[in-house]
């Protein structure tokens, strides 16, 4: 009875759609079944009005945030785009699925609750999937390893909790990962894909040794910072020579710093806050902006290839001897912006009391075995003493 009930009903509405009979003539039925379920489990935030436009009385085509080739939606961009828009409350409907042709999915920043839905594996010929900055809970499904032609995955700041699936490595078209700012835990898979380009992994709960790690040459952009990494780095970043950005702050990262890593194109080194130690000795002059090696246990004389760094942060780490005369030319002829030292064993810089360092540049040596030659303010992080006890410096080997 059901089943003829069923094959009853869609002989009529395929007659009512080559009559013209129904307003969404253009429209695949399916297509238009599963907008009606995503237009029922989702809602308008207070101050949005994205949804007005959404009239089933009319061509779904032209609702807003639904973008159609032909018969069948191809785009769906759930919520008003416009900066400072409160998005959408509800949950994702598994029929979203239903959109067989669908290759851009997003979701702006709102506040969709529940888990993804496991019938996303279902949309082969997604390219684009953003769902990011709501309260998207449970795991990553695995069943989005079958998205071959997946370029963008991007589920960051949200709820989501578990591993990240292998299969979601293994995808061979991704271009862009950003899975910041939720609570995964377990090991970073191996990504294959040569056309990666930006992993974003920042402010999670990963783990497990990052030397085991390879990554695509095609990679510019890693971000790892705020995770518990461990292991050093020793040949984990060989080969990535398109590299330009490279947080892996916050972490427990051990070892020295590899010298290659002050050679990659990079705009901003950050190191912060790991447990490296031993020296720093680049070969070559540093030509990053940004090197940030503070908070480890990095020990030996700063070495004057650091010199051409613009914003320079080297403190609370155990370095010893003076400062090169080469940092400090560089800092009073405004080519340094921020040198921080404060915190180390530093003995020595050459510069004169009554030296007027440029208002542009930021100067702390505060805490080292040195009198200070010169008064700079320094952060309130860097504490009261302006040096270091005799009884911590005498005979430090680092």
């Amino acid at each position: 009875m059901h089943a003829a009930y069923l094959t009853t009903f869609w002989a009529c509405l395929i007659l009512l759609l080559r009559c013209g009979l129904l307003a969404n003539a253009l429209l695949d039925p399916n297509d238009f079944l599963a907008l009606q379920s995503v237009r029922k489990s989702l809602n308008d935030l207070p101050g949005s009005n994205y949804f007005a436009s959404w009239d089933f009385t009319a061509e779904p085509c032209g609702f807003s945030g639904v973008f159609c080739d032909g018969d069948r939606v191809i785009a769906l961009n759930l919520g008003d785009p416009r900066a400072g828009s409160p998005g959408l409350s509800g949950r994702i409907d598994p029929a979203i699925a239903k959109l067989s042709a669908l290759a851009e999915l997003t979701i702006v920043p709102g506040r969709v609750v529940g888990p993804l839905p496991r019938t996303l594996s279902q949309l082969r010929s997604l390219r684009f999937l953003a769902i990011s900055r709501n309260f998207i809970s449970g795991d990553i499904p695995a069943g989005l390893g079958q998205l071959r032609r997946l370029q963008t995955l991007d589920l960051s700041f949200n709820q989501l909790t578990g591993a990240i699936p292998r299969p979601v490595g293994a995808l061979p078209a991704l271009a862009n990962v950003v899975l910041s700012n939720n609570h995964l835990t377990g090991p970073i898979p191996p990504f294959v894909s040569h056309q990666l380009a930006r992993l974003d992994l920042k402010h999670n709960n990963l783990s497990g040794s990052i030397s085991l790690l390879r990554f695509p040459s095609s990679l510019q952009y890693i971000s790892m910072s705020s995770n518990r990494l461990t292991g050093s780095l020793d040949r984990a970043f060989s080969g990535l020579n398109q590299l330009n950005y490279l947080d892996l702050s916050m972490n427990q990262l051990t070892g020295s710093i590899p010298v290659e890593l002050f050679s990659f194109p990079i705009s901003k080194l950050q190191l912060q806050r790991n447990q490296f130690f031993g020296p720093v000795e680049p070969v070559d002059k540093v030509t990053i902006t940004t090197v940030d090696l503070s908070f480890n246990r990095l020990s030996g004389e700063i070495s004057p290839m650091l010199s051409t760094v613009a914003n320079l942060y080297m403190n609370n780490n155990r370095f010893t001897g003076r400062v090169p005369s080469s940092m400090v030319d560089r800092l009073l002829e405004g080519s340094i912006q921020v040198l921080y030292l404060q915190h180390n064993f530093l003995s020595g810089i050459e510069i004169k009391p009554t030296v007027g360092i440029p208002l542009s540049s930021s100067l702390c040596l505060q805490y080292n075995c040195m009198v200070l030659p010169v008064d700079t303010p320094c952060p309130l992080k860097a504490g009261p003493d302006k040096s270091r006890p005799t009884s911590q410096c005498i005979d430090w080997k680092g």
